[in-house]
């Protein structure tokens, strides 16, 4: 039995440590659960604790990428921007919790976050907040559902889950492609699509 809580956390850190917006890790924690009938509360602590894991892995390995793939002037853009959000002390705190909370990707906070060289206990102990409370009520509603309907896979590719992964696409490119040092220097919005290597 507690293979399956194991494959549980492996494939939430999994989910997790890429840096592009997969499916959220609380869809695979429902299907786990859902499958094997395993105890949600287990699900959920191991899940997040999966989560968390490949979240802080990202961080510590996107700055190495970062730099082989983004020109220099990119990553100093992004690296400004994890300063701004180093100053603003708890205000990026809640930030970073209401982020976590809404049906949004976090993968660009992370890229934001490792490019920017922050360190992880900056992100970490705010995500694990927002990401506790969101993957708890998303598992326990999906434990819900599968309970009181069959027909629980029929909506696994709708509006929604496209809507979200072009948002999460969407957010990835922002951080990329705006020139974030003058926006928030200057208050202007300029994009910048040269930042490859």
């Amino acid at each position: 039995m507690w293979l399956k809580y194991l494959l549980v956390f492996a494939s939430a850190m999994v989910v997790d440590i890429v840096p592009l917006p997969l499916p959220p890790a609380f869809v695979i924690m429902i299907f786990l659960q859902i499958e094997f009938k395993l105890n949600v509360w287990i699900v959920i602590i191991v899940g997040v604790a999966g989560s968390i894991l490949g979240r802080y892995i990202l961080t510590l390995y996107i700055p190495k990428i970062a730099g082989r793939i983004f020109n220099p002037a990119k990553n100093e853009d992004v690296q400004f921007l994890g300063k701004k959000l180093k100053e603003k002390g708890w205000k990026s705190q809640v930030a970073i919790i209401t982020y976590s909370l809404l049906p949004l990707p976090t993968t660009p906070l992370f890229i934001a976050g490792g490019m920017a060289k922050m360190k992880p206990y900056l992100i970490i102990p705010a995500f694990f907040v927002g990401k506790f409370i969101s993957d708890t009520i998303a598992v326990l509603v999906g434990k819900y559902a599968a309970e009181n309907s069959t027909a629980i896979f029929e909506g696994a590719i709708s509006w929604k889950s496209i809507s979200g992964l072009i948002l999460g696409l969407l957010l990835v490119a922002a951080l990329l492609f705006i020139d974030w040092r003058a926006w928030l220097q200057n208050k202007k919005f300029k994009l910048n699509f040269r930042i490859w290597r």
